[in-house]
């Protein structure tokens, strides 16, 4: 003979929310080790150099570089800063969208750059670009 309980039995439940929340940061967890697991493997070419290349500088394109002491170089030639503002304005009243290009050297402080793109500024140029040179051994 069974003697049954007054209090009712409950059955028993397999709660599944928590089982997914689980799933999901495996999933996750997977992906993100999986994906730093990749190797980005590459080839180190040694390309030829040209011998009779022309240069290809176009003559509407003002280049300037900073040394690491603030003195400035267009195309190459030093130039004083009374000087490099007028060369700027004359060249922009000739062309109006005239592109400069600042490159600093190595050894060059960010304060002289940006004294540098001032006066470019103040000539009215707007097309204004800070060229950068990957060091030597970076991709």
């Amino acid at each position: 003979m069974k003697i049954r309980s007054p209090i009712p039995r409950r059955r028993t439940r397999l709660e599944i929310i928590p089982l997914i929340d689980i799933m999901f940061f495996l999933l996750a967890s997977f992906m993100m080790v999986s994906l730093q697991m990749q190797k980005v493997r590459t080839l180190k070419a040694s390309l030829p150099t040209a011998t009779l290349a022309t240069s290809t500088a176009k003559p509407d394109i003002i280049n300037l570089t900073v040394d690491k002491n603030g003195q400035v170089a267009a195309d190459k030639q030093p130039i004083s800063f009374p000087d490099l503002l007028t060369l700027l304005t004359n060249r922009h009243q000739l062309s109006t969208n005239l592109p400069v290009y600042i490159t600093g050297t190595r050894d060059a402080t960010h304060g002289s750059i940006i004294y540098v793109l001032d006066f470019v500024k103040r000539a009215g140029i707007e097309r204004v670009a800070i060229s950068v040179k990957a060091a030597p051994g970076q991709p």
